[in-house]
């Protein structure tokens, strides 16, 4: 079950999390950067689904930088209030609060970062400069801009062939740039299709993804 708990960045900044713990002893540990609704109540289901699936989760607030527990409706308006936090975040200040979250993890060191939409995005560019055991993106909005970056860590990357916000032309690029990582095509599937909440939600194209993303996790935690 999610509780909500405090993490604290080294800037001195205090920014909420949701937190799932795994029954057992986890596996790993998952850190999940939400979209740019913010973290919403999707976020904390996820952290419940990998933590029964054998792994801690955590789920920060990035919001928490402009103003605590800010979350924007799936609608219009909250699309374009969302862009516009998304721009007004710092990269520094985020991989601080990732930085955080790594850090009421330890000392496990199979951390493991994921994101959806603007997260996969945040989860990109702290996969190529913090340090990672593995990364699972879901359609990840801007890294088609971001390919100058790349994962240190074994990768996987979600995404819907009718994805409006990042384009199957780019999903190629991504794909021929990147043919180390596995990168995931669903026929009739939009952006935003593993979220149940949202309209271009795509029950098979989610539950394929979430064996994918489990299966890749629980064969790289059983090879070290």
């Amino acid at each position: 079950m999610t509780i909500k708990i405090k993490l604290s960045s080294s800037d001195g900044h205090s920014l909420s999390a949701f937190f799932s713990a795994a029954p057992k002893k986890a596996k790993g540990s998952v850190i999940i950067l939400h979209a740019i609704y913010g973290r919403t109540q999707h976020m904390s289901d996820i952290c419940d689904r990998w933590a029964a699936a054998g792994y801690n989760a955590i789920a920060p607030a990035l919001y928490d930088r402009i103003k605590p527990d800010l979350v924007y409706n799936y609608d219009k308006r909250g699309q374009e209030l969302g862009r516009s936090s998304y721009a007004e975040l710092d990269e520094n200040c985020i991989l601080l609060d990732i930085d955080a979250a790594i850090k009421h993890f330890k000392p496990n060191n199979k951390i493991i970062i994921s994101g959806f939409c603007t997260g996969g995005t945040w989860a990109w560019i702290a996969a190529a400069k913090l340090s990672f055991y593995a990364s699972i993106n879901f359609y990840g909005s801007h890294i088609p801009s971001k390919m100058d970056l790349k994962p240190r860590c074994p990768t996987i990357l979600h995404y819907g062939n009718k994805d409006l916000v990042v384009p199957f032309e780019d999903v190629k690029k991504i794909k021929n740039k990147f043919s180390d990582f596995r990168v995931y095509v669903y026929p009739n599937a939009g952006h935003a299709f593993f979220n149940p909440e949202q309209e271009n939600y795509n029950k098979s194209a989610a539950d394929l993804a979430w064996e994918r993303s489990r299966k890749f996790l629980d064969k790289l935690v059983a090879q070290k």
